[in-house]
């Protein structure tokens, strides 16, 4: 049960500091909003509010900076990823020698031939003017 507990915790911050799931915590935000249009025009349906902020831009009205803080009305979150590479120091490589045999067994990876060229490099050298 506490594993269970700990993995929903984690995932959960994990959702809600690298994904946009966060602006979900905005939600009652909407309604304070909507109460206050409520207010000024109360003919006004949570569906026309709705469609007024969110299917028609971000017109520059009397209440910009308020509709600003609706969720999924701003770029707030900045997701930044960190990959490790794993490369392994012995991989699985199919040998066949001239006598027809084949032998499977696992070949250190210093020994496999280098595909990497030296272009790469080329990169970060400044251009050059003829």
């Amino acid at each position: 049960m506490l594993k269970k507990l700990a993995a929903i915790f984690f995932l959960t911050t994990y959702l809600f500091s690298s994904t946009e799931a966060g602006e979900l915590l905005k939600l009652p935000l909407v309604f304070l909003h909507f109460t206050e249009h409520k207010q000024e025009n109360c003919r006004i349906s949570l569906l026309q509010f709705l469609d007024m902020h969110y299917m028609h831009g971000s017109p520059k009205d009397k209440d910009f900076d308020r509709d600003m803080q609706l969720p999924f009305k701003s770029l707030a979150h900045y997701a930044a990823s960190i990959t490790s590479t794993f490369i392994p120091l012995l991989t699985e490589m199919s040998v066949q020698p001239d006598d027809g045999v084949l032998l499977d067994q696992p070949v250190p990876l210093q020994t496999l031939p280098s595909f990497a060229s030296g272009f790469h490099a080329l990169v970060w050298q400044p251009p050059r003017i003829c």
